[in-house]
């Protein structure tokens, strides 16, 4: 098959695969789809966008259009429902626009824009805030170390140098401190910032996210990334820590935030760590049990009778009962998720192989204007 020549998209007979943003790290999937055409690679970066009038032209106008080693990039701009003329601003501004008819999360529209590059091509995919907290003129020092073959995901960290932390409420630090702790004992890494949005993804990367949070995707990345054994990267960047015009959408109320979010990580850990989860849980529960029996056991050689502590064997019995429901839960999570990955391997490949043909975004987020030009 050979180039599709009225979009401009190289098949997938012809990947470069000798270029370095493609064999980055021990990542699997060497042939990731990462192509290179004879200008270069191809950048689309997406901005998610909700009532964001006041800054997205702004934004769309600073990013940059000439970074080496990248022969093209692209603007979209994912409206999440927006009740201003944030879809008008942006589309004066020269971005392609995809419509969300109502408001959907944050992590709703990053998927809509995932979806959007990987279909239409994109070897490299830049998300950044459309509300001015992140300069793009940084775009190039971000994708750097993806273009040089050393990451497949690079996000940009605000704590991890100390001279570039910005100044933000203390609850917000603690928290994005406590959230970077969490991901980094449930991953086994160390990670300073993961819940910045201004992040670069190769497309192997692109290809291997599957994510399920509407309400944010944050940490559901870096959690799907590492389990998957992926390269990923912090850059050091030094950002606006508040907002100059409006507030947060996903992190206005800290509280709904870390429910939301925790909500989002116990769900993306079960499902990939299920034995390891339940296998805790229900290890805990069998201690408790024998705990309880060991007790009642003293108790009745010590005294000759079980009153007044006939409870602890009622608690033993009910904790082994739960105990081994748990253990039971874990194994059979375990079995689901064996084909969970042979599921995501023939997505992975039905991806690779799509070449952008098989068109996936919904029909509630189509384009509305300003479609690649190819």
């Amino acid at each position: 098959m050979g180039p599709n020549r009225d979009e401009g998209i190289m098949t997938t007979t012809e990947l470069d695969v000798d270029h370095p943003a493609l064999v980055s790290g021990a990542a699997p999937h060497a042939h990731s789809g990462v192509r290179r055409s004879p200008s270069g690679l191809r950048l689309l970066v997406a901005l998610p966008a909700l009532n964001e009038v006041a800054t997205i032209a702004e934004v769309i106008r600073a990013i940059p259009r000439d970074i080496p080693g990248v022969g093209r990039v692209d603007v979209v701009v994912i409206n999440d429902g927006s009740t201003d003329q944030t879809m008008e601003r942006a589309m004066a501004a020269g971005a392609a626009v995809i419509n969300h008819p109502v408001s959907r999360g944050v992590g709703a529209a990053f998927q809509t824009a995932l979806t959007y590059g990987i279909d239409h091509g994109a070897d490299l995919i830049v998300s950044i805030d459309s509300d001015g907290q992140f300069d793009p003129a940084d775009i190039p020092k971000l994708v750097e170390p993806v273009l040089a073959g050393d990451a497949d995901f690079a996000t940009a960290s605000r704590f991890k140098d100390p001279a570039l932390m910005p100044q933000m409420p203390w609850i917000k630090r603690w928290g994005n401190g406590a959230m970077s702790k969490l991901i980094s004992r449930l991953t086994g890494h160390t990670w300073h910032d993961v819940s910045c949005g201004f992040r670069c993804y190769n497309r192997r990367a692109a290809l291997n996210l599957h994510l399920l949070g509407r309400f944010t995707y944050t940490q559901e990345v870096f959690m799907n990334l590492a389990f998957k054994d992926l390269t990923i990267v912090e850059v050091p960047i030094r950002v606006r820590g508040v907002r100059e015009h409006g507030k947060s959408r996903v992190a206005n109320n800290v509280l709904t935030y870390a429910l939301k979010t925790s909500r989002i990580i116990f769900r993306c850990y079960r499902d990939y760590h299920p034995l390891r989860l339940f296998g805790a849980a229900s290890a805990v529960l069998l201690l408790l049990s024998g705990a309880a029996g060991t007790f009642l056991m003293w108790h009745y050689v010590t005294t000759g009778g079980f009153s007044p502590h006939k409870w602890a064997g009622f608690a033993a019995a009910a904790l082994l009962a739960v105990g081994l429901m748990t253990a039971h839960m874990g194994m059979v999570g375990d079995m689901l998720n064996r084909h969970r990955v042979y599921l995501e391997e023939l997505l992975f490949y039905r991806r690779l192989d799509g070449n952008g043909t098989g068109r996936i975004v919904s029909q509630q987020s189509q384009p509305v204007a300003g479609d690649f030009k190819d």
